[in-house]
Order: C-alpha cells, then sequence, then structure tokens
C-alpha cells in the first residue's frame, strides 16, 4: 500500500451564510459529513476545516479599502488553498449568492484555485428557482478556475420543512451523489 493511502485528505468547507439558526451551515455540515464517508468508503481519512466567512466580514471590506488582508483572512485563503478539496455553501436569493461568498472568491484572485475540486451547495430561500441558477454558480467558480462537481446540492424550504419531518430522501439523495462525486475527484486531483 503507497504512503499517500495513509495520508489524510483535506477538505476545506466555506460557508457564507449568516442567519441564526444558520440553515447554509447546517447544509455545509451535512455536506462534509457525506464527503467524509465517501472517502472513507474509497479508503481515504479526511480532515476538515470549516471556515465561516460571515466572520471574516470586517476582513474582506478592510481588504478592499486598504488592500491589506488580515492574519484571519490569509489563513482562510491558505487553508482554501492547500485543500485537497473544497466544499462551498451559500444562501442565494434572485440568482445570486450572498455578498460575503462573492468578496472571499473575488479575494482569491484568478487561478488560484485551478483545478481545485468543489462541491457547491445552496441554500434557497425560495421554491421557485430561476432556470440559470445552477449555471450563474457554477460559473463563479470556474472564473477562479475551480472545477464544480456535475451535481450541485440545492435545498430549499420544501426540503428543511421535510428535514423537520424527518422525510428529506431528495436531499438526501443530492447530497449523496455530489459528495461520491467529490471524493472521486479529490483521489484524482491528489495524484
Amino acid at each position: 500500500m503507497s504512503t499517500a493511502a495513509w495520508s489524510p485528505v483535506s477538505l476545506a468547507v466555506v460557508s457564507a451564510g449568516a442567519g441564526y439558526p444558520r440553515p447554509t451551515r447546517r447544509l455545509a455540515d451535512w455536506v462534509a459529513e457525506a464527503v467524509c464517508r465517501s472517502l472513507a468508503a474509497g479508503g481515504a481519512r479526511a480532515e476538515v476545516e470549516v471556515l465561516e466567512l460571515h466572520r471574516l466580514a470586517p476582513d474582506l471590506a478592510q481588504h478592499f479599502a486598504r488592500r491589506r488582508a488580515s492574519l484571519d483572512l490569509r489563513e482562510a485563503i491558505a487553508a482554501v488553498v492547500a485543500a485537497d478539496g473544497l466544499v462551498v455553501a451559500t444562501p442565494v436569493l434572485a440568482a445570486s449568492p450572498s455578498e460575503v461568498f462573492d468578496a472571499f472568491f473575488a479575494v482569491l484572485g484568478d487561478g488560484i484555485l485551478s483545478g481545485m475540486p468543489v462541491l457547491l451547495a445552496l441554500n434557497s430561500g425560495s421554491r421557485w428557482q430561476p432556470p440559470d441558477l445552477t449555471q450563474v454558480m457554477r460559473g463563479r467558480l470556474t472564473d477562479v478556475h475551480a472545477e464544480p462537481v456535475p451535481t450541485i446540492v440545492v435545498a430549499d424550504p420544501a426540503d428543511w420543512q421535510a428535514t423537520a419531518r424527518s422525510d428529506a430522501a431528495r436531499l438526501r439523495a443530492c447530497i449523496d451523489q455530489a459528495a461520491a462525486e467529490l471524493a472521486v475527484a479529490m483521489s484524482s486531483h491528489r495524484q
């Protein structure tokens, strides 16, 4: 067995939600757990680092005003860049991610995530989705040269009601599919 099989893979989880009780963070956690299960099924162990972007909002504002990155912002960027894979969870309204999501990915700059496998999870505030929502969001990641997996997880209010009743089969199936895709992409990216 190679030493690569024994060394853990790193998964960065970026949560761009802001509200309480933070359904976007809950979605990010569910997705991260599913990715870890998929990696474990393939014989890999994952080290997970969660970054809550709402905590970096003042640092992002300072960066854009003064072109100076705080230590916390530099550490967050380093964690994302060093990861073998990335989960990004963001709330969306009117086909746009949260402002802190846009600000963070603007700070990353062109090409810094070149080839990085990414699973995108969207927490939608509406059951109705514009037809181009997934294309818009996928475009945000390809702008920084990341490689989004084919399945995008979209949770809407009906999904949250279903999870309250322990009947979230559609959402769980989507999460499991996307997690399996990310686990495969992470294995390929690491080699």
